[in-house]
């Protein structure tokens, strides 16, 4: 490993988070650590940087205590101490008491169906006094001026609004470290902001916060230190200067994501608008969905060109997964026209037609295996050009070597790497694609703006909603902002 000494920005206290020669080995003798030496300081801001599967995640786990207590199928050997505590051998609720987690998919860990019940459970788990916990909880809304989040229907909410929650729901505990795994994935820029505000706030209090995260950009300004992980090993420090300071070539060699807000966030393509429906691969005219008694977006008159790739950004909550159901045919009730090819095409036509790969890409993946997922998208065909095209496909997306592994057994990324692979070899010429690039790292993202460009080169047409602005500058031909209605 690199080492260099990186005065810190402010003062820090003893080391809370210590592993000494940790290393992991999956069943089968996979290794994913590979003695990582790391020390964590009371007040300290660290970054996990790297490509996906590099261990960024495995370490979090050795911290939190899921490894080895929740996952015994991989073994670890090393030394863990966390806050004095060793995660393998005592009891979880004390080390639940000093590590607070933040994991990338809010939903994962909730327990209750209403946000005053999830923020008050971990202290009513530990059997706190009910005065007390209102006082804590008062403590929490008020530091991260999270008042929109209270008597809210947890089901209701959308993904900015549940992983800020989420987060309430671990600082309400007032835990000394707080561990957060791609907190960012599935978040607005808006959302990006207010979470960075909330970490903001808990390092001002003296809290440790250890993040692995891929948009840099977010947390950019408040580490004390990043390290980057590669092939289960620490290869190199930085102080924020020099995480900024990387060129471009320096950064993507390392397969790092923009570090700089400009360069994460700016939208480099045109601006979507009406043009010729005539033979256009896709023509929205006032179109909308509705639900009750409204309209869920704005309504929108745009033209996508055959071979066309648009891009669809906007607030977590404004519509644009429902704008991606709305025309694929799965919305109930919809206003305005759908034209494909220049022919207005009714709602139940369009399901023939279109092929959508979900935000939550568990409830497409139906197959005991990665290879029999992409056979269904080839209806059944397992010879010939068929077989060499679903191999090509899983190769150009890092899953060919995965190609006996049960879906549900894959890890997020590369489920929605699966559901984007049988998108591409279901042929259909409308491709929807939401959040393709959730919690992808650089290669794979640019992989996958790779395969989106190949099937514009095609023909297909292809609609994306992400909140990825360095993935839609990489591929898109236009963007439109989706509007709430009203």
């Amino acid at each position: 490993m690199e080492r260099v000494s990186h005065a810190p920005r402010r003062p820090l206290g003893e080391p809370v988070v210590r592993l000494e020669n940790v290393s992991c080995e999956a069943a089968g003798g996979k290794k994913i650590l590979d003695g990582i030496d790391l020390e964590v300081r009371r007040g300290e801001c660290l970054m996990l940087v790297g490509r996906s599967g590099s261990g960024k995640t495995t370490i979090t786990k050795c911290i939190n205590g899921l490894i080895p207590s929740f996952e015994p199928g991989i073994e670890m050997t090393g030394s863990v101490s966390v806050c004095g505590l060793d995660p393998g051998r005592c009891e979880m609720y004390e080390l639940a008491e000093r590590v607070g987690s933040v994991f990338q998919n809010p939903k994962s860990q909730f327990f209750n169906l209403t946000s005053n019940d999830e923020l008050a459970f971990g202290l009513e788990s530990r059997g706190i006094p009910v005065s007390e916990i209102e006082a804590q909880i008062r403590t929490t809304v008020e530091a991260l001026d999270a008042r929109r989040l209270l008597g809210r229907n947890v089901t209701e909410m959308s993904g900015g609004e549940r992983q800020s929650l989420v987060f309430a729901s671990v600082d309400v505990a007032r835990p000394d470290v707080y561990v957060l795994d791609e907190p960012t994935a599935n978040l607005d820029t808006t959302a990006v902001q207010r979470l960075h505000d909330e970490v903001r706030s808990v390092i001002a209090e003296g809290r440790t916060v250890i993040i692995a995260e891929h948009r840099l950009y977010f947390a950019s300004d408040l580490i004390d230190r990043a390290i980057l992980v590669e092939k289960g090993r620490i290869v190199r420090e930085f102080s924020p200067e020099e995480l900024l300071g990387l060129s471009s070539e320096e950064r993507e060699g390392m397969g790092l994501r923009a570090v700089g807000a400009g360069d994460a966030l700016d939208v480099r393509v045109p601006r979507a608008t009406m043009g010729n429906q005539a033979g256009a691969g896709l023509a929205l005219d006032d179109y909308t969905v509705v639900r009750g008694d409204g309209a869920v977006f704005a309504p929108l008159s745009v033209t996508v060109p055959a071979g066309g790739v648009l891009g669809v950004l906007g607030e977590n909550g404004t519509g644009k997964s429902t704008l991606l159901r709305g025309i694929a045919g799965l919305e109930r009730k919809d206003a305005g026209r759908v034209l494909v090819g220049g022919k207005q095409v009714a709602r139940r036509a369009r399901r023939r037609l279109v092929s959508l790969v979900m935000q939550d890409v568990n409830n497409q993946l139906f197959s005991d295996s990665v290879w029999n997922e992409c056979m269904l998208s080839l209806g059944g065909r397992e010879e010939g050009e068929a077989k060499e095209r679903a191999e090509a496909t899983l190769a150009s997306l890092g899953l060919l070597g995965a190609r006996d592994v049960h879906p549900m057994a894959l890890s997020g990324g590369q489920k929605q790497r699966l559901a984007v692979a049988c998108a591409l070899l279901s042929e259909r010429k409308l491709i929807l694609l939401d959040e393709p690039t959730s919690g992808l790292d650089l290669d794979h993202m640019k992989q996958v703006a790779k395969l989106v460009r190949d099937l514009s080169a095609k023909g297909a047409t292809v609609v994306l909603v992400t909140h990825d602005r360095e993935f839609l500058n990489r591929c898109c031909d236009s963007a439109l902002e989706l509007t709430r209605a009203g």
